[in-house]
């Protein structure tokens, strides 16, 4: 299987989606819906929205496989107002947004490949910080797949209408 990577945009938001919405049905079938619920992303306006904002604001990469969508991610230079409460790291930083695969494609790489490309995309720029969230409730199985891609947890903050969603921030030193 050949992976490459592209730069993405607008009109990928589609596929985007389609991913996003592969991942909640996967997690769902794993009968783990706590970190995106039960229902399709793609029909959640805030959802579109904010991944139309972070392509807007970023550059978004699409990785294929042999010519297929299979995996996205998006950086920007800033994590999103969500994260508004929390410290600010002090320095220049990138930050991952909306890491997804087509669940087809599933223990292939892609998304670790994503990832590289995502700090070689920040070392480049001469930005030595990236970094990204996610959901650690449950077995915290999200958190350790950004560790084994070289991330180290930082802070960690609740979210959702009831504070009841627990995440992790994670960063990677990119430059020394």
């Amino acid at each position: 299987m050949e992976i490459t990577i592209r730069d993405g945009g607008p009109d990928d938001i589609p596929v985007i989606l389609g991913m996003l919405d592969s991942c909640v049905e996967w997690l769902v079938g794993l009968g783990r819906p706590g970190q995106w619920g039960t229902e399709p992303l793609s029909q959640s306006p805030g959802t579109v929205e904010s991944v139309a904002r972070y392509i807007d604001e970023g550059r978004v990469f699409v990785a294929e496989a042999d010519g297929v969508p299979a995996a996205t991610l998006t950086i920007t230079d800033a994590p999103g107002a969500y994260l508004a409460h929390l410290p600010p790291p002090g320095e220049p930083e990138r930050y991952i947004h909306w890491l997804a695969s087509d669940r087809r494609f599933k223990g292939h790489g892609i998304g670790s490949a994503l990832l590289a490309h995502a700090a070689e995309e920040t070392r480049r720029a001469g930005v030595a910080l990236l970094r990204v969230d996610c959901y650690a409730g449950g077995d915290r199985r999200l958190v350790a797949y950004y560790e084994a891609n070289g991330f180290a947890p930082t802070e960690t903050y609740s979210a959702g209408a009831n504070g009841d969603w627990p995440g992790q921030v994670l960063a990677m030193r990119v430059l020394a």
